[in-house]
């Protein structure tokens, strides 16, 4: 099986459930909080492996109970941890989470820790993995020069490129020409063209923008809408599934997207079949509660195909 690396972070949430956010000076009673994995790249990995994809995560924890939380699960899903470095010095990242149990809305602090602290030299240290794989596969919350340097090695050894852009921070020029795959959902696009992302015509705009920068493939997540895919060939929209149970929570949802894509096309398929694959993946993780816990497993990917 050809195998998928993801560099990114893992942090484990903290998630406390009230009734309203408390503000400024303020204690409030919650009624119950939730621990559990997070972090883009982490939430990938556990997705790409439940989907049937063979993946190797590059991420640097703590020596700390939340560090062996992420070891355990890496461990049940099959994600391959043999380049996962243990700090002696930083404690494994988190993120406290409010949220008003009203509304939904949330408060979010993410201290990244160890995941923040990854270097070049770790990447050195991992090169073999990014060289011997078939796609590599990262996003922006680790440091970003380390993510553009890794992305180098990838590039100069053939091996196929996805950057999920988010959180979105601005990139070097000669970067952009190095990505095969370019996934952003509208907020993060509409920062790298700097307009709005919305309309048909918008979508288009900012394709073309991104596109002259020298990405061969821009695919825009738009949610429960799904798709929008261009390169110098050809741009279409692919639709969303209309899933028979109710979407619950869409955390973690681009993540699952960005792993299905990643699995579609180490399987050969070709670009729209690898965009449904990776719209019912995404589509099917927001009918669950949580982020990897969420993550479908093969066989319901493909019975929702």
């Amino acid at each position: 099986m050809t195998s998928i690396c993801i560099l990114g972070i893992y942090v484990a949430d903290l998630v406390f459930f009230a009734d309203k956010i408390p503000t400024h000076g303020e204690s409030v009673l919650g009624q119950e909080h939730v621990i559990g994995p997070g972090g883009k790249g982490s939430n990938q990995s556990v997705a790409v492996a439940k989907a049937g994809g063979k993946v190797n995560f590059i991420s640097k924890i703590g020596n700390d109970p939340y560090g062996e939380m992420a070891l355990q699960m890496y461990k049940e899903s099959n994600v391959d941890t043999s380049n996962i470095i243990i700090s002696k010095d930083d404690k494994t990242g988190v993120a406290g989470i409010l949220v008003n149990k009203q509304t939904g809305e949330n408060a979010i602090t993410v201290v990244p820790g160890a995941a923040g602290k990854i270097t070049k030299e770790d990447i050195d240290q991992s090169s073999n993995v990014i060289k011997q794989s078939s796609i590599f596969l990262t996003q922006l919350e680790v440091p970003i020069d380390v993510v553009e340097y890794a992305i180098e090695i990838a590039k100069s050894n053939n091996v196929i490129t996805i950057l999920n852009p988010g959180p979105a921070v601005k990139l070097q020029d000669k970067t952009f020409k190095l990505i095969d795959y370019f996934t952003p959902n509208e907020t993060e696009a509409s920062f790298y063209v700097n307009h709005k992302v919305e309309t048909q015509e918008e979508l288009k705009k900012a394709s073309n923008q991104l596109l002259e920068k020298g990405i061969k493939n821009i695919i825009i997540t738009l949610g429960d809408k799904g798709a929008y895919f261009a390169n110098n060939k050809e741009s279409y929209m692919v639709d969303a599934f209309d899933l028979t149970n109710k979407v619950l929570d869409t955390t973690g949802a681009g993540d699952a997207f960005n792993a299905g894509l990643a699995v579609a096309l180490t399987e050969g398929k070709k670009i729209k079949e690898a965009i449904q694959f990776a719209n019912a993946v995404g589509g099917l993780s927001a009918t669950k509660i949580g982020t990897a816990k969420s993550m479908p497993i093969r066989e319901e990917i493909d019975n929702l195909l």
